[in-house]
């Protein structure tokens, strides 16, 4: 009897990279497979059970992973398979494909494909988007079942579940939206059987895209960007680029160098995409398009959809009521921070100021800020900020999730008190002044009366924060003090609020900097950034003062008092230009 292992039909089941080198040429009149295409499909085949496949746009991950699953079933036909996508659309052509590649002939002997068994017989289900392949024993569940990720998925079982691009733009711009996803994945998987396999194949649409949580959850994680990364971004792959990449980089580092383009190094797979093949792409697709598609790198998204970085801070140790005459942002290894976490994206940091003039002189201005709560989670923002030669400083940054309760007004008005401010602003949006007039006798009763101003707000909030803020971070003009960020950045990593379904890390002041986008909804909680732009928008009439001439000035007024009080009278004129600029009412006069 002669060995089934040894037979032609025995060593394609027994080997998926034999079964795809048959299908690719004999069936779909493709090219041999390429070394990457060989590679990706060895890592389907042989990855571990929970696995995340990342490679550039044009590779072919859904025609292998279509093969693949065709490869399952003629092992095991009572096998079932679940593909879901971002919607039931896509789901049905990587169904169909499945179905076509089930149902197809050898196109070079003109005879049935070795799999030829696994057609759908009289009485079993034959649609493509849910069908039985032919030995296949009855049951409730199909053999193969395509499903949109937002649609009824629940009441099966699956031994693969196949998650294909379920994350796009359209459903992944806000946090809210990423939630669900999470959610719906989660519970397309809660019907995996035991031992069952589940791979995403999809590609990153930001740093903040789902699939980054993945490895965290025990999956396999491998990249196949289209150019071999240059040197400076290599390790933004981590452990994660493919290790057939890193052999090649290994043996010839060169490869890293830039050539034809800036976003990478040579191509990876000229088989698929010669050097002119990816040059056209570059110019199709833009830089940011192109590095997110082809590279797998998300820096230059990041940038366009989070321009907010706690990189553009200034973090220092600040006072009460004395600030230095002039600071200096500076983003030298020496300046980094190196012992607070980086709670925004990849890459982003925190700098000490590079210089501080010794001279330290009073604030011109102090304002407590406050947002009051609308209903739900929300909370009642409030940030101290103060302000000295073109720098806001931030000295207080915080929320009460308890409204306009008594313990947040006696709390807001003692904190009042303690920094010394001299207005409080209130965002009067919704009740019309009615949060100044509970605050006013709290303040009496501390014994600290300041002006109370109420104002409005207009525009689209998530448009309008960037707006406000962005110049004045971009700028370096925002000092924050270091144990403020300490405090903020521990209360993001101390879990969730009992029964609010909020992570703290969503209230954080920093997470919600550095997560802002300009999409409508971007963040679940965004009172804290929120409470800050309002503060800096009050201040940017301000912004534009000039700390060096102020030091000059400074300088100078302190030579004419020494020489006149050496001399009686001053030995030369000294020349300042007057300015006229108006003061808000925050401001020392």
């Amino acid at each position: 009897m002669t060995d089934q292992s040894l037979t032609a039909e025995g060593r394609l089941k027994a080997s998926f990279t034999l079964f795809l080198i048959y299908v690719w040429v004999r069936v779909l009149r493709l090219p041999r497979p390429t070394r990457v295409q060989l590679d990706i499909a060895d890592y389907l085949a042989n990855g571990p059970r929970r696995r995340f496949i990342a490679a550039f746009r044009g590779v072919g991950k859904t025609f292998l992973s279509a093969a693949y699953i065709v490869w399952r079933l003629w092992n095991n036909p009572d096998a079932k398979i679940m593909v879901v996508s971002a919607n039931e659309r896509f789901a049905a052509k990587i169904a169909a494909f499945i179905h076509t590649i089930i149902n197809a002939e050898d196109v070079v002997s003109l005879e049935p494909v070795p799999w030829s068994e696994l057609k759908a017989r009289a009485k079993q289900k034959n649609s493509t988007m849910e069908f039985d392949v032919g030995p296949a024993m009855p049951d409730k569940d199909y053999s193969v079942s395509a499903f949109g990720i937002t649609g009824q998925i629940t009441g099966g079982r699956a031994d693969l579940i196949l998650f294909d691009d379920i994350e796009v733009p359209n459903n992944s711009e806000t946090e809210a939206m990423r939630e669900k996803l999470v959610d719906r994945a989660a519970e397309a998987a809660a019907i995996l059987k035991p031992d069952g396999e589940v791979v995403y194949l999809g590609t990153f649409q930001s740093m903040a895209s789902i699939y980054r949580n993945l490895r965290s959850k025990g999956y396999g994680m491998r990249l196949w960007p289209a150019r071999y990364p240059t040197k400076d971004k290599l390790h933004l792959y981590e452990d994660t680029l493919a290790p057939l990449l890193k052999e090649d980089i290994a043996q010839d580092p060169g490869l890293m160098t830039p050539g034809a383009s800036s976003l990478g190094g040579a191509p990876t797979d000229p088989a698929r995409f010669t050097e002119l093949d990816l040059m056209e792409r570059e110019v199709e697709w833009g830089s940011g398009g192109f590095q997110l598609q082809f590279m797998l790198d998300t820096s230059l998204v990041d940038a366009d959809r989070f321009p907010l970085k706690t990189r553009d801070l200034i973090i220092m140790d600040t006072a009460r009521d004395v600030a230095p005459m002039r600071v200096a942002w500076g983003s030298a290894p020496e300046q980094l921070v190196k012992d607070m976490d980086n709670i925004g994206f990849d890459g982003d940091r925190m700098f000490r100021p590079i210089y501080k003039s010794q001279e330290w002189v009073p604030y011109t201005g102090s304002v407590l800020e406050i947002d009051p709560s609308g209903t739900g989670t929300d909370e009642t923002a409030y940030v101290i900020t103060k302000f000295l030669n073109g720098h806001v400083y931030v000295r207080k940054w915080g929320g009460y999730v308890d409204g306009h309760s008594d313990a947040t007004l006696r709390a807001l008005a003692e904190i009042a008190k303690e920094e010394e401010v001299n207005l409080i602003r209130v965002e009067a949006n919704f009740g019309d002044g009615m949060f100044s007039r509970l605050l006013e006798p709290h303040l009496r009763k501390i014994g600290y009366i300041v002006p109370i101003e109420d104002h409005k707000v207009h525009g689209k909030k998530e448009e309008r924060i960037i707006a406000t803020v962005r110049p004045a971070l971009q700028a370096h003009r925002i000092v924050m003090d270091t144990s403020l960020v300490r405090q903020d950045l521990e209360e993001a990593r101390s879990g969730s609020h009992e029964g609010q379904g909020v992570s703290k890390a969503e209230r954080s002041g920093l997470y919600q900097l550095t997560h802002m986008s300009a999409a409508k909804g971007a963040l679940r909680k965004d009172d804290r950034i929120d409470v800050l732009s309002n503060a800096l928008a009050y201040w940017a009439e301000y912004m534009g003062a000039d700390a060096e001439e102020a030091e000059r000035r400074a300088e100078a007024k302190a030579t004419a008092e020494f020489e006149k009080a050496l001399f009686g009278s001053a030995i030369l004129p000294i020349h300042t230009r007057p300015t006229h600029r108006a003061r808000g009412r925050g401001r020392r006069r």
